[in-house]
């Protein structure tokens, strides 16, 4: 029987939107360029918000011109960055990430400092990419309006672009020119999946894990997974009726976190409790980011990890480097689909195939007939 013009099982076209005009294309093409290398550099260590967004914008794209002088701009902002606490925040889903972050953005911008100012905070948001453009789904501003609207505060989320574990590939970078424009705390925030929060916690100097009441059965899944990388838990929405269930819910966390290995930092990591809706407990975690910022420049633990960080990204840029390189070369493009075939169908293994194309790649000279032959 045929089904019903207005049946909800029915998959009905959705609305294409038209192709934008030629003309604003080109303008939007061309602001990317309008500005040049030296200027994009002082812009940003001037503090321009504009400018900064400008450059993270051409570290973020594919193209080998961009790619080219996105280089050269952080290896001249280089040398200006590095003066800022990083924090990266994870947390299960439905935890408040967004929410905490905004209320510790502006608890932040609202501290006074000896200039009468509030501390500059930048935001990187790490959001999943759309499949079709590549773009980030939640797009800029969408979240964290209040504090978007401070000039002390930058925002910027990063397509993953399908990289490992759902981590913004040049999220490091973005960070450095960030520390280079004046912003002296950092937080990145993940989308909580599988790896990214390994990734990220090789970047930052303080890891901080959200949750919430009644996840006693998610922290015990955690235990030997980001628990034993965070160096605080948090208890989100500590307030009305959910007090007391929050500081059971910290307690448990508490002592989950005793029975895992003391980091060598001589850190003890701490569980919190917190609330967005009202503020309360916010100062008292920035006062532990600030507590092991202090013990960790004071035994030299901070400079340690920010120095073997820098090493693990240098090693990072050469394996993607390889990567590129290898993918892209003409005789590894030629064998690259016909041994993929050749593996699905079970002509040959993954190993075997691997085998062949990094050998090509090694040589890719066709061996010479020998005598006789």
């Amino acid at each position: 029987m045929a089904e019903p013009d207005e049946s909800a099982l029915r998959v009905r076209p959705g609305c294409v939107p038209p192709e934008p005009p030629p003309e604003l294309i080109a303008r939007l093409t061309n602001r990317r360029h309008s500005l040049s290398h030296q200027q994009i550099v002082d812009g940003i260590l001037r503090g321009d918000r504009a400018v900064l967004a400008q450059a993270i914008t051409l570290i973020e794209s594919s193209r080998a011109a961009d790619r080219e002088l996105a280089e050269q701009i952080i290896e001249d902002c280089l040398p200006h960055s590095g003066n800022s606490i990083r924090v990266g925040i994870t947390g299960v889903p439905g935890a408040g990430k967004s929410s905490l972050i905004e209320r510790l953005g502006t608890f932040l911008i609202g501290e006074p400092e000896t200039t009468e100012q509030g501390q500059k905070i930048a935001v990187l948001a790490i959001d999943p990419s759309s499949q079709l453009s590549g773009g980030s789904i939640l797009g800029d501003k969408t979240r964290m309006q209040s504090l978007a609207s401070s000039d002390r505060a930058f925002i910027r989320p990063s397509p993953t672009r399908g990289s490992l574990g759902g981590v913004a590939q040049r999220t490091r970078e973005a960070m450095l020119l960030c520390e280079a424009a004046g912003y002296r705390n950092i937080l990145i925030e993940t989308v909580g999946v599988g790896q990214s929060e390994t990734a990220v916690h090789e970047m930052v100097d303080f890891f901080l894990l959200i949750t919430l009441t009644g996840a006693g059965d998610e922290l015990q899944g955690m235990k030997r997974g980001v628990m034993e990388l965070a160096d605080a838990v948090v208890i989100n929405k500590a307030d009305g009726a959910n007090l007391v269930a929050a500081e059971r819910t910290r307690t448990e966390a508490e002592n989950a976190l005793h029975y895992l290995p003391r980091p060598p930092n001589g850190w003890t990591p701490r569980a919190l409790t917190c609330s967005t809706q009202t503020g309360k407990g916010i100062a008292e975690l920035w006062k532990c980011v600030l507590d092991h910022t202090d013990l960790t420049k004071a035994n030299g633990w901070f400079s340690v990890t920010r120095r073997d960080q820098t090493r693990r990204w240098m090693h990072e840029i050469i394996e993607q480097g390889l990567r590129q390189r290898f993918e892209s070369h003409p005789a590894i493009r030629k064998r690259m689909e016909a041994l993929e075939q050749d593996v699905m169908e079970g002509r040959t293994t993954s190993f075997r195939a691997a085998r062949t194309l990094l050998e090509i790649y090694a040589d890719p000279k066709p061996a010479e007939p020998r005598s006789g032959d």
